[in-house]
């Protein structure tokens, strides 16, 4: 039929079909579906309670006692159903607000006050056991004026007047979607649970079997049935022009879980009903929000908790690995640069997570969960849109490229001065060149990364991961033959005798294919860093970052040059060495937690803090593999050392 709210007299049975339903649920779904399924419809009666009361209870007074009994009843049945969810830290909470709530409908409270109560519940239980509230794509509205001109019409009326040619029939009558005083109490998530589950006792049937962005589509579109052009238009202007709405409604998860009402709350009455009818009528404008926030991220989780309650720990495993690289790496760039602290936090809960996951029991793994959840509301607090967006993303740019290009600028500034004390100008050519195509294959990377095809998080981690084990690789051997020919002494004679025929075309394209990987694997993670805190209205902010960055560079550069030119061949080599060294050990850190990024290596936490300018990261891996190398490099120089001792007793 179509779309229609619970009559007057239909609670009691409404009541006990969802009982009756739900006594049979657990035979045929998982026990993770049930969980999902008893959620949303404890979500469903607590959403009927806040809309719904005002009608029975107004000034203190009962004004329609079936509709009464129908608030106490929902309410009663809300706070049993939620004794039967599974337990978890906060259960008792929730129980004691539902508790709260029953007691306040008895004593016939303040509509305002039980419809803060209901909707906060609501909220409340969504968090503690999470089920999706969005669509994952922004619905075609186009598509859900046609389904509703196809299942609803008939009875709510072409414009959802409530007028179609069945309503004269029906009893109780469909709902007037266009009346504007019921509609706004009313959000899109509820609409949709409508649509997909139906009322029962009513002409209301559900459309379970229309696809998941159908029902949306159908629940947008009878969303805008009580705006008219005019909200549209004086939302988008809104929209356009001030950041507040756009604090408000950051994504489509906002805005599905948001009625008119609650908008209120956040912006002035006329302001919400102009921006709820700009957006439900043009979800597209947050489908790019939604795409940098963290929904996915936390979809994931809420996949892999079930997919472990159901017994499926490779399957959990590998859906944590995807909340992490789909769901959250895109975001990472945005806010390492608004919170960097609650960034870190983020990742080593990742981590953290991922490794309960493949050994520990289900109440650690889901309090875990919870944990990240309530981190990631923090991150897509810190994401939204405020008035320091551009002083944001001016240090965000300037930052990200000075801490991504510092070590691509030590190891050429390196070859570069190496190369210049041993009077090989012939060779600087194979190392300017190797950085120039670098930083035009970080162009082609980013038009790649833009307009063609989207750089998966696995596979960023992956380049990254093995570029950073072959410059550390490289690196390592480097510094330990220039610590040996600083202890060896003679320079000029081994420079001019021995370097010089020893730097042939082999070894030029060497350095060459050298200054490429270290430049270019810090130019592919700045570029997809820049691509992600692109947003529209940011370009110049997010330039002059580059611009100062790339100045401050070329500053360091320049000082570096000059001063290893100063310095003394012997102490020259020396301090080569040991940077050289320092480095193969920050990026075999790097390089270990980028494969364990991508999934490719375990994760196993250790209690450390990250820093990433060392490489170090939280992890046993990581911090085993920079032992290692560090270890090599000590055993390596005191070798050399013992060597040049035994050389000067000989002579």
């Amino acid at each position: 039929m179509g779309i229609s709210m619970i009559g007057q007299a239909t609670g009691r049975m409404f009541i006990a079909m969802v009982v009756f339903g739900l006594s049979l649920i657990g035979g045929h779904v998982s026990a993770a579906e049930q969980e999902d399924s008893k959620a949303k419809q404890i979500w469903q009666l607590l959403d009927y309670v806040a809309v719904d009361y005002s009608g029975a209870v107004a000034n203190d007074m009962v004004v329609k006692d079936t509709e009464y009994a129908e608030m106490q009843e929902f309410a009663a049945t809300a706070e049993r159903q939620l004794a039967d969810l599974p337990n978890r830290d906060g259960k008792d909470a929730l129980l004691q607000r539902a508790a709260e709530l029953r007691r306040v409908v008895s004593a016939k409270a303040d509509p305002n006050q039980v419809a803060q109560l209901a909707h906060g519940l609501a909220g409340a239980l969504q968090k503690l056991y999470p089920f999706p509230v969005a669509p994952r794509i922004a619905p075609n509205l186009a598509r859900g004026a046609q389904l509703f001109q196809a299942q609803c019409a008939a009875c709510h009326g072409p414009q959802g007047k409530g007028d179609g040619q069945l309503a004269a029939s029906l009893e109780p009558k469909p709902t007037a979607l266009s009346n504007r005083a019921r509609a706004k109490d009313r959000s899109l998530f509820a609409l949709y649970q409508v649509v997909s589950n139906g009322v029962q006792g009513t002409a209301m049937q559900g459309f379970s079997k229309l696809s998941e962005e159908d029902r949306w589509a159908l629940a947008f579109f009878a969303g805008t049935l009580s705006y008219d052009g005019n909200d549209r238009a004086a939302g988008a202007q809104l929209w356009k022009e001030s950041k507040a709405p756009r604090q408000a409604v950051p994504d489509l998860s906002a805005l599905t879980q948001t009625s008119e009402h609650a908008l209120a709350e956040k912006l002035d009455a006329s302001s919400a009903a102009a921006v709820t009818a700009h957006l439900r009528a043009n979800p597209a404008v947050l489908a790019e929000n939604s795409a940098r926030g963290t929904s996915i991220a936390k979809m994931k989780l809420a996949e892999s908790l079930a997919a472990l309650q159901g017994g499926d720990r490779q399957g959990a495993t590998k859906l944590a690995l995807s909340a992490y690289l789909d769901g959250f790496e895109p975001v990472e760039p945005a806010l390492a640069t608004r919170n960097r602290p609650l960034f870190e936090k983020i990742e080593a809960a990742m981590i953290s997570y991922r490794a309960l996951l493949a050994a520990g029991d289900v109440a650690e793994v889901q309090k875990a969960q919870q944990n990240l959840l309530s981190l990631l509301d923090d991150a897509d607090k810190a994401l939204s849109p405020s008035e320091d967006d551009a002083l944001a993303t001016f240090i965000g740019a300037l930052t990200i490229l000075l801490r991504e290009g510092v070590e691509a600028l030590l190891v050429v500034v390196a070859m570069l001065a190496f190369l210049k004390k041993a009077e090989r100008n012939d060779v600087l050519v194979y190392v300017h060149a190797g950085w120039v195509v670098a930083l035009l294959a970080g162009g082609v990377t980013w038009g790649v990364a833009t307009y063609l095809v989207s750089v998966s998080g696995a596979s960023r981690e992956l380049t990254e991961g093995f570029s950073s084990l072959f410059a550390a690789v490289v690196l390592l051997a480097v510094g330990m033959w220039m610590h040996q020919k600083s202890v060896a002494g003679r320079w000029q004679i081994y420079l001019k005798e021995k370097l010089s025929s020893a730097l042939n075309k082999r070894t030029a394209w060497f350095l060459f294919s050298l200054a490429f990987v270290a430049v270019y694997r810090e130019v592919f993670e700045t570029v997809l860093f820049y691509a992600a805190l692109w947003t529209e209205g940011n370009g110049w902010p997010l330039l002059a970052g580059l611009g100062a960055g790339a100045a401050l560079l070329g500053l360091i550069a320049f000082v570096l040059l000059r001063t290893s030119a100063r310095l003394p061949i012997g102490q020259f080599f020396a301090a080569s060495s040991l940077l050289v060294a320092s480095l193969a050990i920050v990026l075999a850190g790097k390089g270990i937690a980028g494969l364990q990024e991508a999934g490719l290596l375990p994760t196993s936490p250790l209690a450390i803090p990250r820093i990433d300018v060392l490489g170090i990261h939280p992890s046993w891996q990581t911090t085993l593999a920079q032992v290692a190398v560090l270890a090599i490099v000590l055993i390596a120089f005191a070798a050399n050392v013992r060597s040049a001792r035994n050389l000067v007793s000989e002579g």
